[in-house]
């Protein structure tokens, strides 16, 4: 696997991207994606510059990746960022051109269905960003969380290491981004414990690589940029699940498979991220979503107890699909310390 590095980072005052490189739902939920723009402008005094897709539904996947591409090519554009995810984006991968992208390397930010584009700039040397979309972090009801606005501030602008740090409070639960009423008051979070360790022993620092349990099933599935498994050896494993909520049978198969094909035994250290446990479609009540929890854990646990039973894990750290939400660096690098239980990442 090509060696990672840093691309240069944006300043105050500087141009960046707004893609869809997945769904258009800025086009027809534009509530919070206006919030988010004009956060991106006056919390981070970011120009948001957005392109012919941005706000398109059912957009071509050649449509989106000429954006990606146009993008990542202009040297006025200092960072590229999404502003939602979808489903569809493995069907931009056969459209982008690695030696454009690779010559023109960019801060990128997204995650769900941006591990798709996350793991290909991550495979041509490209530290991405899994986190901190427009119309989810950027556009959150009321104003953003203060964590997620630290971690996104930080992974913009700056190249030190950042400490992780648990949230005291989590939730998961959305309003229609259709009624203004939602962005009038800030969604209702509830307490939660800290993180919980497993084989916290020693000290794990490697690049990381990881994103959205689905979204990596698929790219496996099709076998879309997956290296062969030994180039993954040392590095650090990031997971989450989306608001799906897939069972935790679904993740237990998921990570089988990992396991089957000796993946899952090359990393000495896995950050499980807070799972999402509520969704319009599956509207669990808080005892529901904390037994949704618990589940996921133990299909992990089952997992790496199977495939990779001296890996050290941490469950509940607050990536992906969580409010508030923190961003991990795709292929930096992430320093997990089991004696003094800290996680510190290198933006």
């Amino acid at each position: 696997m090509t060696t990672p590095r840093y691309p240069p980072k944006p300043r105050p005052g500087d141009r960046v991207a707004v893609l869809s490189p997945s769904s258009g739902l800025p086009g027809i939920l534009p509530l919070p994606y206006e919030l988010g723009l004009s956060r991106l402008r006056e919390d981070y005094g970011l120009e948001p510059v957005e392109y012919p897709s941005t706000r398109k539904m059912g957009s071509s996947p050649q449509e989106r990746a000429a954006d990606i591409h146009a993008a990542f090519a202009d040297p006025g554009i200092r960072a590229v960022i999404s502003s939602i995810g979808g489903d569809d984006q493995i069907t931009v991968l056969p459209y982008l051109d690695r030696e454009l992208l690779r010559a023109n390397p960019k801060p990128f930010f997204g995650y769900s269905d941006n591990t798709t584009l996350l793991v290909f700039l991550g495979n041509l040397g490209i530290v991405g960003y899994h986190g901190g979309t427009v119309m989810v972090e950027l556009g959150r009801p009321g104003s953003m969380h203060p964590l997620t606005a630290g971690s996104l501030r930080a992974a913009l602008f700056t190249r030190d290491a950042h400490e992780l740090v648990p949230a005291k409070e989590s939730g998961s639960v959305n309003k229609p981004w259709d009624d203004p009423q939602t962005f009038a008051r800030e969604p209702g979070l509830l307490p939660v414990d800290g993180w919980t360790w497993h084989n916290a022993d020693r000290v794990v620092e490697g690049a990381s690589w990881g994103g959205n349990v689905e979204i990596l099933s698929w790219l496996l599935m099709a076998d879309r940029e997956i290296r062969p498994v030994d180039e993954y050896a040392g590095r650090v494993l990031f997971l989450e699940t989306s608001e799906e909520l897939p069972s935790a049978d679904q993740v237990y198969w998921i990570l089988r498979c990992m396991g089957e094909r000796g993946l899952l035994r090359q990393f000495p250290a896995l950050l499980m991220g807070r799972a999402k446990n509520w969704s319009f479609g599956s509207p669990l009540t808080a005892e529901d979503g904390d037994r949704y929890r618990v589940r996921q854990r133990q299909a992990v646990l089952r997992a790496l107890s199977e495939y990779a039973p001296a890996a050290m894990a941490v469950f509940d750290v607050d990536l992906g699909h969580t409010d508030p939400q923190l961003v991990i660096p795709f292929g930096g690098l992430v320093r997990v310390d089991g004696v003094a239980r800290r996680i510190v990442v290198t933006y």
